[in-house]
């Protein structure tokens, strides 16, 4: 529901909305600095949030937390965008509120695990192996944004522990889904088929939800 103060309609404010603010509140970007830095930033945990880069620094500025100006680089223009001290303030505002929805996770690989009966036994390993592959390299990036912080602080050194707790995150999600990949890949290796697993592979899953039903 929009927000609104007075009879004036304010612009929905959502998480992501709150993610350039924050990104905002560390200093000024122009537009494309914003979209490169919501990637580096939020595409592990929020990728949702690079979808709209373009149009949310107009939506906060139109709800009065952020505000823009016109620069000329050789003969580009550009548009930089400055939160203001209301934008502070709600954003202050929103973190003060614990969040109440649990944790999920966009992951198109896992929809198709979800789905596997409906094709071969073969397809499932591809694409459990694509997965393995992906988190690995996912780990690799990772890996060389830490040694970029080791070697220098980051470009941000002031905010090296918040940094931290969202990378040990990222990190972990990274390991946890090729070690998750490459189990489960041992595990349907063994399969007749995705419709038939077979007796033991069948009571193997059985036992699995039995063991952890609370």
């Amino acid at each position: 529901m929009a927000q609104s103060n007075g009879s004036t309609s304010m612009p929905t404010m959502t998480a992501t909305s709150f993610a350039v603010l924050g990104l905002l509140a560390m200093h000024e970007w122009t537009t494309y600095e914003l979209a490169q830095q919501m990637e580096r930033s939020f595409s592990y945990f929020w990728p949702r949030a690079e979808r709209r880069i373009y149009d949310e620094p107009k939506r906060l500025a139109a709800a009065g937390y952020a505000t823009s100006r016109k620069e000329v680089v050789g003969r580009r223009p550009r548009t930089c965008w400055q939160i203001t001290d209301t934008g502070r303030e709600a954003l202050k505002s929103w973190l003060a509120q614990p969040p109440t929805s649990p944790p999920v996770i966009e992951f198109e690989g896992m929809v198709k695990i979800f789905v596997a009966e409906n094709g071969s036994k073969g397809d499932l390993l591809a694409s459990l192996n694509a997965i393995r592959d992906n988190a690995t390299r996912q780990g690799e990036v990772l890996a060389a944004m830490c040694r970029e912080v080791a070697e220098n602080g980051g470009p941000f050194p002031d905010r090296v522990h918040i940094n931290a707790l969202a990378m040990s995150y990222a990190i972990g999600l990274a390991e946890f889904t090729e070690r998750w990949a490459q189990d489960a890949g041992g595990l349907a290796t063994k399969w007749n088929d995705t419709n038939d697993p077979g007796v033991a592979a069948r009571k193997a899953a059985l036992d699995y939800f039995q063991d952890h039903a609370g």
